[in-house]
């Protein structure tokens, strides 16, 4: 069975919902039976996403909001959440999904890194403080799902801005699910999705095709909705290329650096290349 947040009629706003992860989480909601709110970017890419999903609702439009969000703007994070309110009636899913990645380097242009931490962090804090003393009020379960990256975890270099606001979306989504589990009467539960390598508008580089070592969204929210029948708090998804064994030792090795003292990112460093490589076959 679903997860009980996932039960018919409940209400889930999405956010970077016009593609993607998004727009795959926002189909499958709609197919359980909530009520879906679209929240993006305003244009054509979010209203078409709108008329997708309400195809699948079992109140077609009806059961369907898109709301111009822009979640780098607190007060626009405010304002969905009342429309939601006015429309729906009480969330109990919310998924903090929006995310950009421009590109950065460490000594490149300031906004590249003000924009990637503005909306990949500070849109999932902000929408989950404007939207979740509401959740926990209204005494029926919820979800509060935060889509990350294993570039938050084993922060390969090459995207410092990237993996510095996906990292915080980690601590962030650790710490969010201690007070709620510690808050008395809350039926509210935090969750960290990191996708693996999935096919999308953000990580196409110009491709047209899907890679073959790529999952589609779809297949990541099927994946998301297993784990969270399972009560899984980490949704560490594979693809096609990369196991879970794999990931697993990935951040094995990351954690190591620390305990055994090695360089930072050691897994890319010449002197601990071969290290890592014997670490990554070994049984």
């Amino acid at each position: 069975m679903p997860h009980a947040a996932l039960s018919k009629n409940h209400v889930a706003v999405v956010t970077g919902a016009a593609s993607g992860i998004g727009l795959a989480a926002a189909k499958r909601f709609a197919d359980l039976g909530l009520k879906v709110v679209l929240a993006d970017l305003p244009g054509e890419r979010l209203q078409a996403a709108a008329a997708e999903v309400a195809k699948v609702a079992a109140g077609g439009a009806n059961d369907v909001a898109a709301i111009a969000t822009d979640v780098s703007q607190p007060d626009e994070l405010a304002a969905l959440a009342r429309s939601v309110r006015e429309r729906f009636g009480h969330v109990h899913v919310l998924m903090n999904n929006a995310g950009i990645q421009p590109g950065s380097s460490m000594f490149g242009p300031l906004e590249n890194w003000e924009d990637v931490i503005t909306v990949n962090l500070w849109g999932v804090i902000n929408g989950s403080r404007i939207f979740a003393p509401a959740m926990i009020a209204h005494g029926e379960p919820g979800l509060i799902i935060n889509t990350g990256s294993k570039q938050g975890i084993t922060t390969p270099p090459g995207d410092p801005a990237y993996n510095v606001s996906k990292a915080g979306v980690k601590v962030f989504t650790e710490a969010l699910q201690h007070e709620l589990r510690n808050t008395e009467g809350c039926k509210v539960a935090a969750h960290l999705l990191i996708p693996g390598f999935v096919y999308t508008s953000l990580t196409a580089h110009g491709r047209t095709e899907k890679p073959a070592g790529a999952w589609t969204p779809e297949q990541t929210v099927d994946f998301m909705i297993d784990s969270l029948e399972r009560s899984d708090f980490y949704i560490l998804c594979p693809d096609n290329e990369v196991v879970r064994s794999t990931d697993e030792k990935r951040i094995l090795w990351a954690a190591g650096d620390i305990v055994e003292n090695r360089p930072p990112l050691s897994r890319w460093h010449p002197d601990h290349g071969d290290a890592f490589k014997a670490f990554l076959d070994g049984d």
